[in-house]
């Protein structure tokens, strides 16, 4: 009797040793990849920026005619198909729309490097990453369920998206400062409630492509709450060139 409850104890924890180590490789996967599109959006952004400052017909072209809407909206375009039809698509399909996504915001986010200083702009990035890195581990490492939170943000983040739309008209200088804050509130506690939720979709036990979807779906929500941290965080600490 001894020895099968010794065996059982072993056969448990060299079980829990596959779950740790499984858990590891997925969290692994989002992390890298993730990273990947944000090395992607930073050379897209400053390729484009680089391109905007020596040649002025470019900068006409780009920011003076119709081609600036296509710009602002195109990352939001690839963004829904991916996001609607991620089920839909191979695995090395949505991770190349991934990617061109990554592209696509970097080209919109170009603009930051006319409007803010390069200091500014670096100090923000290390700020945003290291408040990122520490929410995310936050996220991964709490016992405490953080879907409730999760409920309230994603009612939060449609209130800003509205208020956001609003100020558009009204140019207010004092609502675009709280929309600001308010954002890197909400885009803080998304990420540990992100963080999270891709830990807990592990745990569903699938393997093969829909492993990989949620791999890249994961990276995508984390891609999406850093950069929208960095964009807030930089319109109330950035200085103006």
């Amino acid at each position: 009797m001894a020895d099968f409850r010794n065996m059982r104890t072993t056969m448990a924890s060299h079980a829990d040793a596959s779950i740790d180590l499984g858990l590891r490789n997925y969290m692994l996967g989002v992390y890298n990849l993730m990273a990947v599109g944000l090395l992607i959006t930073a050379i897209a952004a400053m390729t484009m920026s680089w391109l905007s400052f020596n040649n002025s017909a470019f900068t006409q072209l780009v920011y003076g005619s119709s081609l600036r809407f296509v710009i602002m909206f195109a990352p939001l375009i690839a963004v829904l198909f991916l996001s609607f039809n991620i089920h839909n698509l191979s695995t090395s399909t949505a991770r190349i729309l991934f990617i061109v996504y990554a592209a696509l915001v970097g080209i919109s986010l170009s603009a930051i490097f006319l409007f803010y200083t390069m200091t500014s702009i670096t100090q923000t990035f290390f700020i945003s990453a290291a408040s990122f890195g520490a929410l995310s581990l936050y996220g991964y490492t709490t016992k405490r369920d953080l879907r409730p939170i999760g409920s309230f943000l994603f009612i939060g983040l449609v209130g800003l998206l509205i208020v956001s739309l609003v100020n558009i008209f009204l140019a207010s200088s004092v609502l675009q400062f709280s929309v600001s804050v308010i954002g890197v509130l909400i885009f803080a506690g998304l990420t540990a409630y992100d963080t999270q939720t891709i830990k807990e979709m592990y745990y569903e036990g699938d393997t093969g492509d829909t492993m990989n979807r949620k791999i890249i779906m994961g990276a995508l929500n984390l891609y999406l709450d850093f950069i929208n941290m960095f964009v807030f965080l930089l319109q109330f600490l950035g200085n103006r060139n």
